[in-house]
């Protein structure tokens, strides 16, 4: 009892913290499908962006498993409701707009690959 007394401020805080945290993932899990595939297909730009600065060119399996890996931590349905082989798509879509952005961007080239920013504009 005269823990309870002595840590109550404490208590009360990881009290909250415990409700937020749950209140997010049930407000989450909740959300369509749709709208989780959607923050995936999102989400996957950013895995792939830092997968390529990790591990550079030449390690395509490597950073899709790096990839796989992050989302896996990120959204914990994702095991259970998507294909390894669907999942491999989405991350496809995302090197698609990445390239995209490697051509067109200077910032997120200088992001990727290091050295001098270099405004093209």
């Amino acid at each position: 009892m005269k823990f309870l007394i002595e840590n109550w401020a404490i208590i009360v805080v990881l009290f909250i913290i415990v409700i937020a945290s749950v209140s997010m993932a049930y407000n989450f899990a909740k959300m369509p499908t749709t709208t989780q595939i959607k923050a995936l297909k999102e989400w996957l730009k950013y895995a792939v962006a830092m997968a390529e600065k990790e591990l550079k060119s030449g390690t395509g399996q490597l950073k899709l498993r790096m990839v796989y890996d992050m989302a896996l931590s990120k959204f914990s349905w994702l095991g259970s409701l998507i294909s390894f082989e669907d999942f491999s798509g989405y991350v496809d879509e995302a090197l698609v707009w990445f390239n995209s952005q490697l051509e067109s961007n200077s910032a997120v080239k200088t992001l990727v690959k290091g050295g001098e920013h270099i405004d093209n504009n």
